[in-house]
């Protein structure tokens, strides 16, 4: 356990939904979300004013409107986002640059050792929450502990517009009350096996052993067994391998016959393609993403000998993985993933020379239509 380093993660408070009511009087104090009203519609962002509701990121239109009848959509305006997050990183560079965005909103900082000179990490989250609503008007929310785990799980012990220390002296009985849903990667699904099985708090899962913990959750047990003992060390990263890219669309009217879906195809290939083009990369694992009217999903993958970003290519991929699967109801989201990036030095003349993609942003490319 080290508990030399001084980790702040930084959250902004409902991000999308707080820059829509900041730049529109009308939606302040009102129930808001960033999103489609279409029937087919998903919510990108709600206000806490919505959030009282029951209505969350993800979740569909139709549900949220049923929930609050007087909802206020906003149409997403994603390069103003960036505008401003672009302002929040800059408030953060100030003061170190060992900074690891895991999206437009939040991101974790290393200052133990910072530009200001600053022993307190406490003292330099007040400062960025400070500065972030003076140049913003928008509050964020700051956790300060020792490590990743604590910071990020602190950063929403008071939200919003809150400020959680975690000191190591603090950090056992902390832990030990800890819902286990609190814990980062701990989801839905594996929160309910493991109140199946009587793991309420991480308390609880100090009683087991890791052996039991790997028996019940494999690989994620020992995530779990050292990340709750403070023994799972991940340091704040700067720079991130990209994993994959991908676009997808979700369909107001259901997509019922090969022509259109072929179709459809194609344009995700052309967005797609455009992008690998842009960010001058390649890969070699394709993955169809089909979802139904009634919410099953399908996916396949082929993984090829060679690296490719071609529209033409994508789009060909796609189909021969779509033509495996007839339609059999309804369609109301296509999607493809290109995964296995490489880095593309040269793709001229039909001659591909790779090198490890690296040193690009984590986060994946979505495109919901």
């Amino acid at each position: 356990m080290n508990i030399k380093q001084k980790i702040i993660h930084v959250d902004m408070d409902a991000f999308f939904a707080s820059v829509e009511q900041r730049d529109n009087p009308a939606f302040r104090g009102k129930p808001l979300v960033v999103g489609s009203p279409h029937r087919r519609g998903v919510i990108s962002a709600a206000s806490y004013e919505a959030r009282k509701f029951g209505i969350r990121s993800a979740m569909p239109s139709l549900v949220a409107m049923k929930k609050c009848p007087d909802l206020i959509f906003a149409r997403g305006r994603y390069d103003v986002y960036k505008q401003v997050s672009d302002q929040i990183r800059a408030v953060f560079a100030e003061y170190t640059d060992i900074i690891e965005p895991l999206s437009l909103d939040e991101a974790f900082l290393d200052v133990t050792q910072n530009k200001m000179n600053n022993p307190s990490a406490t003292r330099i989250a007040q400062e960025i929450r400070a500065k972030i609503y003076q140049r913003t008007q928008l509050t964020a929310s700051a956790g300060v502990s020792f490590n990743k785990f604590l910071a990020k799980v602190a950063s929403a012990w008071k939200k919003p517009d809150g400020l959680t220390v975690i000191a190591p002296k603090d950090a056992p009985a902390f832990i030990e009350q800890l819902p286990v849903g609190k814990i980062p990667g701990c989801g839905k699904v594996t929160q309910s096996k493991m109140f199946a099985n009587g793991i309420i708090t991480c308390g609880d899962l100090l009683l087991l052993s890791r052996d039991r913990l790997e028996m019940l959750f494999g690989k994620a047990g020992l995530y779990f067994y050292n990340v709750i003992r403070n023994e799972y060390y991940d340091p704040v990263r700067t720079e991130y391998e990209r994993k994959s890219l991908s676009a997808e669309r979700t369909y107001i009217e259901d997509l019922t016959d090969n022509a259109k879906a072929f179709e459809q195809l194609e344009l995700i290939s052309k967005t797609i393609g455009g992008r690998m083009n842009k960010a001058d990369i390649a890969g070699k694992t394709i993955t169809l993403k089909v979802r139904y009217n009634d919410f099953s999903t399908f996916t396949r993958s082929r993984t090829m000998n060679h690296a490719f970003n071609y529209e033409k290519d994508i789009f060909d991929f796609a189909c021969e993985l779509f033509e495996g699967q007839p339609i059999i109801k309804p369609i109301r989201l296509l999607g493809i993933q290109i995964s296995n990036l490489i880095e593309d030095i040269n793709l001229t003349n039909g001659v591909q020379l790779v090198i490890d993609y690296r040193n690009c942003d984590k986060d994946l490319i979505m495109d919901n239509g």
